[in-house]
């Protein structure tokens, strides 16, 4: 007992407990901050008013696989179903801590917010306890911590971003600790932490990397067959995941065109073709930073800040790495010490900083070449918000690159925070929650599980994405479907597909706009109507 005591008290724990602690509570404090400044609490965020349709998915997927195991029904787009079981186009390991939460506690519209809050407070949490950062250091991540914005609202949503965050919170961290204090267990840990990372979302490789990087410079070749033997492994249930489990998309989720080009046309066009999209793309880039300005484009608010964390990473790399090759570690050391109590080496800190820029550097390039930008743009935040707790370490005397970055965010992410898809809360409403008890009842009523030869097209409704109404295009209000019964699937589809197909549809349910197009081809089909309301209408086809 005594030597536990001195123990905690040679290595300050009770300090580094005190400072994790006390940063754990900025999750909860600032969503509850966020919520009090429109006179709202986070109990009454509700995700039906959100506009986000990728949370539906996710939420009645999980909804699915607590309760049965997998969806009862299939998921997919304009009718298209995995190869096994029923999940829709993105990995299932991208939620599994949901799925683990709703095991443990219940599955309800507030679980997905309450899980991602407790996330990354544990990932605050341990981030302080494995750094041990000093005061000051303590005090530039509030700040920024706080200025970021995305962390409260993706925290009150119902998307796995800060799934990711939290995770890559606690690899940053956990790979600090490593090359401060090397143990096997820890490296292990962090090849664990960025292979699940890989297995839901691909350019999260990226991350990989350090771990291997580490591995080598520590075993050498050891550490690379080790190493080539991990990524041939994660890779490997990666494309079985994606092959099996994963229903086709409208589109491509990424393009591969700058790649396959060189095999299907020659090296020549195949350059062409690379430069070529990262000159159009970078101009597209540009567009949308410069609308950002302009009038608050979130896509191009994302890019601001990323660009600018990206200069600021490069640029303490290149001053790191310097200090190192002139030998003055001792005097950094030294200085560190005297100043403010830094425990991060300065050579931990090069690793870590230069290993950021690449990954910024090479996701940049991903999204140049193989994504939409605008949809693109939204998986730069998961590189941002690890970004907030590497720079906050960075020794500085007059905080120039916190203030810098600081200013960023409060002018992007606050003061030009003006639309409301990217950056609003979403609050209940008597409307809303009133549409979305009409239809659970009518759906509960109507809607029959068919527990045989599960999943099947019995137990799917399709979401015809949007019809014409008087000559006008319009959006369905898809809201609705959060009301359908556990196990239900859902097959988004598009109007065209709807009209082209309709007597020949695999499932059995159909919710589209009232009083459009469709609504009047399934009348005339004769298929019996479920219920009705003023935005939508729901038929059974058979």
């Amino acid at each position: 007992m005594n030597q536990f005591k001195d123990w905690w008290k040679e290595d300050k724990r009770y300090l580094t407990m005190l400072k994790a602690v006390l940063l754990a509570l900025l999750p909860i404090l600032c969503c509850l901050i966020s919520c009090g400044m429109q006179g709202k609490s986070i109990g009454e965020v509700y995700l039906p008013v959100s506009e986000w349709n990728d949370e539906l998915f996710y939420f009645k997927q999980v909804e699915s696989i607590v309760n049965f195991g997998y969806p009862q029904g299939f998921y997919g787009f304009n009718e298209s179903h995995a190869l096994k079981l029923s999940f829709a186009a993105w990995s299932p390991v991208l939620v599994f801590p949901w799925i683990l939460w709703g095991l443990l506690f219940g599955w309800n519209l507030m679980s997905p917010i309450i899980c991602n809050i407790l996330l990354l407070t544990v990932a605050v949490f341990a981030f302080v306890w494995l750094v041990k950062p000093t005061w000051k250091q303590l005090g530039v991540l509030t700040l920024l911590f706080c200025l970021y914005t995305p962390f409260v609202r993706y925290m009150l949503s119902g998307m796995p971003e800060i799934i990711c965050f939290s995770m890559l919170i606690v690899f940053y961290g956990l790979a600090i600790n490593y090359l401060e204090s090397e143990k096997g267990y820890k490296l292990a840990l962090l090849f664990a932490i960025a292979g699940l990372l890989v297995l839901m979302r691909p350019y999260m490789l990226l991350f990989l990397l350090l771990p291997v990087y580490l591995w080598v410079k520590k075993s050498k070749w050891k550490g690379l067959i080790g190493s080539v033997a991990v990524l041939g492994v994660v890779l490997g249930m990666y494309a079985m995941i994606k092959h099996y489990l994963a229903a086709e998309y409208f589109a491509p989720l990424f393009f591969t065109d700058w790649i396959t080009t060189f095999f299907t046309e020659g090296f020549g066009a195949g350059i062409h073709n690379f430069f070529g999209t990262l000159y159009y793309m970078g101009k597209d880039f540009l567009r949308h930073m410069r609308q950002a300005i302009e009038f608050g484009r979130a896509s191009g608010a994302y890019f601001w800040g990323y660009l600018v964390m990206l200069g600021i990473l490069v640029w303490q790399s290149v001053a790191d790495w310097r200090k190192v090759r002139r030998d003055k570690l001792q005097a950094e050391k030294q200085a560190d010490n005297a100043s403010q109590g830094g425990s991060v080496g300065i050579k931990t800190r090069l690793v870590v900083e230069a290993h950021l820029a690449f990954c910024f550097v090479g996701m940049l390039f991903a999204l140049l070449l193989m994504y939409k930008l605008t949809e693109g743009s939204k998986h730069l935040l998961t590189f941002m918000g690890v970004g907030v707790f590497v720079i906050s370490l960075m020794r500085t005397r007059f905080y120039k690159k916190a203030v810098l970055l600081g200013a960023v965010f409060a002018f992007f992410y606050t003061y030009m925070a003006v639309d409301p898809y990217d950056y609003q809360v979403p609050f209940a409403n008597e409307e809303k929650v009133t549409q979305v008890e009409y239809w659970s009842e009518a759906f509960d009523a109507h809607l029959e599980l068919v527990d045989e030869n599960v999943p099947n097209f019995d137990n799917v409704i399709i979401w015809v994405f949007s019809d014409m109404v008087s000559e006008e295009s319009v959006t369905a209000k898809w809201q609705i479907l959060y009301g359908l019964p556990k196990g239900f699937g859902i097959s988004c589809c598009m109007p065209d597909y709807i009209v082209e197909n309709l007597e020949n549809l695999q499932s059995r349910y159909i919710a589209t706009v009232a009083e459009g197009t469709i609504d009047g081809m399934c009348a005339e089909l004769g298929y019996r109507e479920i219920a009705r309301d003023a935005d939508m209408v729901v038929y059974e086809r058979y």
